[in-house]
């Protein structure tokens, strides 16, 4: 038992130097803009930039767009599949990873073909219609796992005795979704939604093949054409990133501990 806790150790450490020197290394390197002593002139480079600025708010403001938008389709669908179509839960379950095995690049090239400025929908054509075509994208990046976050919600509850609980004193099915089933996978929602934010925020290729003005494909020109300035925005990157799944980690806690009191 003591020789394998402390295998059990080696490997964890072995785990946190393999994930933690890179990072360190990187940190390290984008404190070195100024020549013979560490400073912060990379990140006050990036953070000064309008560029970054711009970027960093539209993707932001897209992740917003694309999470609502993935709660309106995500939670009904889930619902009425649990609800009234169980036995098609396999194959809800297969389209929602479709996603992960078709490369993005072949999705955007459908959106391009299918939605140029000589079809039937153009649009390409517009800038708005342009955003609603990156917004659709990255929903579909993000729904294996909102719909996992979503449906593991759902089976913490009885969907079918809260529904019928629900017809019986009156409650239509928008009631239903937005006061009964919304408020009880609340944490699972907010998992999904920190996960699209995360992706959404890093993503490059649908934004650099549409043209729009993101985040993700900044960070790419940022590397091409700058040396400490790329280290450190992928250090804010990474801080991004955690700071999601740190909030994921607080809400579940905070919902599990009020859960706790209230029984």
């Amino acid at each position: 038992m003591r020789s394998a806790k402390i295998w059990s150790w080696i490997a964890f450490a072995a785990g946190m130097l393999y994930f933690f020197l890179p990072l360190i290394g990187m940190f390290e390197f984008s404190l070195r803009a100024r020549r013979g002593e560490y400073s912060f002139d990379a990140y006050a480079s990036v953070l000064g930039d309008p560029q970054f600025r711009a970027t960093f708010g539209y993707s932001v403001l897209m992740a917003l767009f694309t999470i609502i938008f993935g709660i309106l389709l995500v939670v009904p669908t889930v619902f009425w599949v649990r609800l009234k179509l169980p036995r098609w839960r396999p194959v809800i379950e297969f389209i929602t990873l479709l996603p992960l095995v078709i490369p993005p690049i072949v999705i955007v090239f459908g959106y391009i073909r299918l939605y140029n400025t000589s079809s039937w929908l153009p649009l390409t054509g517009t800038a708005m219609g342009t955003n609603l075509l990156l917004m659709f994208g990255y929903t579909m990046l993000a729904l294996p796992y909102m719909y996992r976050a979503v449906d593991t919600g759902l089976r913490t509850i009885d969907v079918q005795t809260l529904t019928e609980a629900a017809q019986s004193l009156g409650a239509g099915w928008i009631t239903i979704l937005a006061r009964l089933i919304l408020p009880n996978v609340l944490v699972a929602v907010l998992s999904g939604a920190f996960l699209t934010f995360a992706i959404v925020i890093g993503e490059f290729v649908l934004a650099a093949l549409l043209n729009r003005p993101a985040f993700g494909p900044y960070m790419v020109w940022m590397g091409a054409n700058k040396a400490y300035e790329p280290a450190a925005l992928a250090v804010i990157a990474f801080v991004v990133t955690w700071a999601c799944m740190a909030l994921i980690q607080l809400v579940t806690r905070l919902s599990a501990h009020t859960r706790a009191q209230q029984r």
